[in-house]
């Protein structure tokens, strides 16, 4: 019999805004010390704790603490690589942790060419096998490939970080077939972030809301504690941080829609609550910046709120007039630039010319393509300002 918690997908330094890392860190935080409080035996990560693969320095500090926890309450931790925290190099902070003595990266094996023996890690009388995520589901040919050494009479778990069968639902993904899995007694997942479970295939959501559709559809992160000795081994457990205020709001006149916003952020209690404005809607010769956000945030904050997202992406102005006469045929970008820019003021045309560098960066030497592609997005990311 054992009891053992299940989590993964915290993404610890995966947030711009530091209020939110705050509260992605008070969830993790709030993880650890149930699992303290509840004794159990073990506790499993199933990728991404962090949110790269070389996180910040203070993220690192503040999770080897709690970590440490842990270690002095004698629970052990085993561990996998998720596709964040995976590095193409196989050295990642999560070494630094293991070797530290704070987890086990549980990932052991043979590679060959046909298959992928998995070997176990043996803790009182549970054999514990693991495969880590990689970029852009590259794990998903390996994992149909896996198969697990003995281990007779144990407690099997297999650890993946990767997009199953049962969970993909519409989405145009490479993914895994749950019924050509090797055998074993649970399947600890990570990856998706969703609570979803499948018999004994557990996806436990993620530790904290990783974007705001995310803070939308969840409001709160979760895991599970496992309890073999119950009639119902799986209890997911909510991690409620702070309560949130949703305001989806439909824009018909820009000009007007700062006070409308206002005058309903007013009819509510948003007293250190999570304030999330959602603006859609197709406005007519007007502008998006003609909505005063940084008005609406003042507003929040002033009344307490604890912090304010919000999210424009489905606000669109009416359809832009590209019939441009070209002066310069040598400099054609900068001339649709400069006619688009002048027929439409926002504060975001000041970063076009730079996302059009960035856009436009060749490969170097050596590189692969993969390593590329994540250069050019955390570039894009850092000029957006995007999580």
């Amino acid at each position: 019999m054992v009891n053992f918690a299940h989590f993964a997908d915290v993404h610890l330094g995966g947030w711009r805004q530091g209020p939110m890392q705050e509260l992605n860190f008070l969830a993790f935080q709030k993880v650890i010390d149930t699992c303290i409080s509840r004794k159990v035996d073990f506790v499993l990560v199933a990728g991404d704790l962090f949110d790269s693969a070389y996180p910040p320095i203070e993220t690192l500090k503040e999770t080897f603490a709690e970590f440490k926890k842990l270690r002095d309450a004698k629970i052990p931790v085993f561990i996998i690589a998720g596709s964040h925290d995976y590095s193409v190099s196989g050295k990642t902070f999560l070494d630094v942790l293991e070797k530290a003595g704070f987890c086990r990266n549980v990932f052991r094996g043979e590679v060959k060419e046909e298959e992928i023996i998995l070997y176990p890690t043996i803790w009182n009388g549970v054999a514990i096998y693991g495969y880590p995520g990689k970029k852009s589901g590259l794990e998903v040919p390996d994992i149909k490939k896996i198969r697990l050494e003995d281990a007779p009479g144990m407690f099997k778990i297999l650890m993946l970080h990767t997009t199953m069968d049962k969970v993909r639902g519409v989405l145009p993904v490479e993914c895994v077939e749950f019924d050509k899995l090797p055998e074993a007694s649970y399947y600890a997942l990570g990856h998706i972030h969703v609570d979803f479970r499948y018999r004994n295939l557990v996806y436990p959501g993620p530790v904290f809301p990783n974007n705001f559709s995310e803070i939308e559809t969840l409001e709160n992160g979760s895991f599970y504690i496992v309890d073999t000795e119950l009639g119902n081994p799986f209890e997911k457990i909510d991690i409620k941080i702070k309560d949130i205020v949703v305001l989806d709001i439909t824009v018909r006149n820009a000009l007007s829609a700062t006070d409308d916003i206002v005058s309903e952020l007013g009819k509510k209690n948003i007293k250190d609550k999570l304030v999330l404005l959602r603006l859609s809607g197709t406005i007519d010769n007007q502008k998006t910046s003609d909505i005063k956000t940084e008005k609406i945030e003042n507003f929040c904050l002033e009344n307490g709120a604890y912090f304010f997202l919000k999210n424009t992406h489905d606000l669109k102005t009416s359809e832009v007039d590209l019939n441009i006469e070209i002066k310069n045929k040598e400099n054609l970008e900068e001339e649709a630039i400069k006619k688009y820019s002048g027929e439409n003021p926002s504060e975001f045309n000041k970063i076009i010319p730079q996302l059009m560098n960035i856009l436009s960066a060749e490969k170097q030497e050596g590189e692969t393509v993969d390593s590329f592609n994540s250069r050019l997005l955390e570039d894009a990311r850092k000029i957006l300002e995007i999580d």
